[in-house]
């Protein structure tokens, strides 16, 4: 009996490491051990050589995983309080749009990369106090914002992309490079700007009174009130954060359109930047998420698309795919909820 009651710590250990980083990490290897292995059929039926199970597929991936998992990180803390944001895609959209136009403007690169951040955090903050000051749920306020931060863009741009390729230095068009220059970086430096910024908001969210904080609003915003939590200001702080994530994400996405700004860019990221907080272990009811498990669900969601294209499936097929496994991922979110409460 008492070893039975001295292990139940061990095994509640174990339990939140495979529910919250470790478990979506294995989910990431069994992803790309499935393409592998069906790659390596279909290149032998087809007589070719085998190409996911590669560096450069690994670049690949990891590159293009950049740009929503620094995203994801933003969304995590929103989710981790109790929050959902719709308009991200498109927030993003209009960081990098706002980007282009500086540069085409003529301004500096301190002020082009400056602006599309503090845009980032201009419309992160204006969710919130939104959210805050209207008690309006999250979900109908970040709907509706997106449609406006889509709008803006098009203004913005004219209802064209703005290319700035021309003018933006080289080294900042190449930071998104999926094969980098030196090649002892590995991976592109976008890469190595989302495992630094994770590893801050894995800091943030476990040794800051901020943190403690958001995980008390995402578990019982009653609760948190009652233990003199400023739910108000909280709420926008955490949206503002977020925001700066998707100020990265709007740079990262004009890099990699080789130093454009197209508003209409972002359509449908908002979807892969969620799933990849849920898949990460993260609780669409608020009050729980892994920044670690979030890197792996969007590194998930870039390895799909490419061990599609290896085994030469098509984009439709590749779009069923995701949504089945969005539906999966907030299935088991639910499953987990209810073990939870029961």
């Amino acid at each position: 009996m008492k070893s039975s009651t001295a292990d139940r710590p061990a095994l509640a250990t174990a339990q939140r490491l495979l529910g919250s980083a470790l478990g979506p990490f294995l989910g990431l290897i069994f992803v790309v051990l499935l393409f592998s292995t069906a790659d390596y059929y279909h290149s032998r039926s087809e007589g070719t050589d085998t190409s996911f199970a590669s560096v450069a597929t690994a670049q690949k991936i990891m590159r293009d995983s950049s740009k929503v998992g620094v995203a994801a990180l933003g969304m995590t803390i929103i989710i981790i309080a109790g929050g959902i944001d719709l308009s991200a895609g498109a927030a993003m959209a209009l960081c990098a749009t706002v980007t282009a136009w500086f540069f085409r403007e003529q301004f500096s690169l301190p002020v082009a990369i400056s602006a599309g951040l503090l845009t980032g955090c201009g419309v992160g903050f204006l969710n919130g106090a939104l959210i805050s000051l209207l008690r309006v749920v999250p979900f109908i306020i970040t709907l509706g914002t997106m449609t406006i931060f889509l709008g803006t863009g098009l203004v913005l741009s004219g209802s064209s992309p703005i290319d700035a390729h021309d003018i933006a230095p080289d080294w900042l068009i190449d930071l998104q490079a999926p094969y980098p220059y030196p090649e002892w970086l590995l991976v592109s430096s976008g890469v190595w700007t989302m495992l630094i910024l994770a590893a801050l908001v894995a800091l943030l969210l476990k040794y800051t009174v901020f943190g403690r904080h958001a995980f008390a609003l995402g578990s019982n915003e009653s609760t948190a009130r009652l233990c003199g939590i400023n739910v108000t200001w909280l709420r926008i702080t955490v949206y503002t954060i977020s925001g700066f994530f998707v100020g990265v994400a709007g740079l990262f996405q004009f890099t990699m359109l080789n130093g454009e700004g197209d508003p209409t860019a972002g359509t449908g990221v908002e979807l892969q930047v969620i799933a990849a907080v849920v898949i990460g272990g993260g609780s669409l009811s608020g009050g729980r998420g892994s920044v670690w498990g979030t890197l792996s669900g969007a590194m998930i969601m870039a390895a799909i698309p490419h061990g599609c294209v290896t085994l030469d499936i098509g984009s439709a097929w590749q779009k069923v795919i995701v949504g089945i496994i969005i539906v999966a991922a907030v299935t088991l979110d639910q499953i987990r909820q209810r073990r939870l409460t029961t």
